[in-house]
């Protein structure tokens, strides 16, 4: 052990504060200087860092767990007789899907339907909640042999959850759908107008920029839209609820704040570039039309065209089964259109 005089741990006591600040802003001005090396760096760190959270994650998974059991054992009555009334619901609605079902099945053989193609997916799980340069993200932990992409959507047993901007050899970062950066266009399903699900940082997005003539019902059910192919139409996001007067928020379905497991599909939509550049436009897709440069964009790069949506049987504002039509977009309140993605 090293003996220092005691002026000389007063002096090292006095800077340890100055050189970590000037650490940090050191850090800061050459993730300003170049992205692209401060992403590099942080992707490293994360890949590094991922074992070490997922071994961190285990016991304090089982010990949420063991209370989660133990609450549900105080509650137990109450839930029978929560699951006896749903499970009674649930016979009516089974004899409604089968009807639909057939019907549906009779309508695509008269229209000689083509089902699109099932989209590849990974199951991956939640290590850490880290934050990064994102107030709202999720790091999940890959295995080595997995390939997946920017862009690719993020979904649990519930709904979406966001979409993944960060790509490593063993770990990726999802930007969840309430952080302040995140714009989700969206469909109601019950009056099939068109909105915008914008972050809030908290646990229920707003739901902005829908038609004059619209009032979104309390518990309308959103499902994602396919403008400017951002998302795949009909994904479950959550359902509308107004914490005040004219001020309507999505309740997500999907458990942004305890993650687990998460599948990641990759629909082909990885042209959508993150916040943080939004000024970078990829090479056009081969196949796909163009309506003219992007603003903003380096080249004059031709944004896609959007394919027609197909919209999914859904459930209209009364809670009865109501097949959703595809609708032209509505003119919107005070609305112009911004870049789509995660931004």
């Amino acid at each position: 052990m090293i003996r220092l005089s005691i002026l000389t741990r007063q002096a090292l006591a006095k800077l340890t504060l100055p050189l970590l600040l000037l650490l940090a802003c050191g850090l800061v001005v050459l993730g300003q200087a170049d992205r692209r090396v401060a992403e590099r760096a942080r992707v490293a760190v994360s890949d590094a860092l991922a074992p070490l959270y997922g071994l961190m994650a285990r016991p304090l998974s089982g010990l949420r767990d063991a209370g989660g059991e133990a609450q549900h054992l105080v509650d137990v009555a109450a839930e029978n007789e929560r699951l006896r009334a749903e499970n009674m619901r649930l016979r009516r609605w089974y004899n409604v899907a089968v009807a639909l079902q057939a019907e549906n099945a009779q309508l695509k053989d008269q229209l000689h339907w083509m089902p699109d193609p099932a989209p590849s997916f990974v199951t991956a799980r939640a290590v850490a909640d880290t934050g990064g340069v994102y107030a709202r993200s999720l790091l999940v932990s890959l295995p080595g042999d997995v390939s997946i992409s920017k862009g690719e959507v993020a979904v649990d047993a519930s709904g979406l959850m966001g979409r993944v901007t960060e790509v490593g050899t063993r770990s990726a970062r999802i930007l969840l759908i309430n952080d302040i950066t995140s714009r989700v266009p969206v469909t109601l399903t019950g009056s099939h107008a068109s909105a915008m699900m914008v972050g809030t940082n908290n646990a229920t997005p707003r739901l902005m920029y829908f038609p004059e003539d619209v009032h979104p019902a309390e518990g309308e059910r959103v499902v994602t839209s396919s403008e400017a192919d951002a998302l795949p139409a009909g994904l479950p996001v959550g359902t509308v609820h107004y914490e005040r007067p004219g001020m309507p928020v999505v309740e997500p379905f999907a458990a942004l704040d305890r993650p687990g497991i998460v599948r990641l599909f990759d629909y082909g939509l990885t042209d959508i570039v993150p916040p943080e550049a939004a000024a970078r436009v990829g090479p056009r897709p081969a196949g796909r039309g163009a309506v003219g440069p992007v603003p903003g964009a380096p080249g004059g790069a031709a944004a896609p065209v959007a394919a027609p949506p197909s919209f999914p049987a859904s459930h209209g504002a009364s809670g009865e089964p109501a097949v959703t039509p595809s609708l032209p977009v509505l003119p919107i309140r005070g609305f112009s259109k911004p870049a789509i993605g995660r931004g």
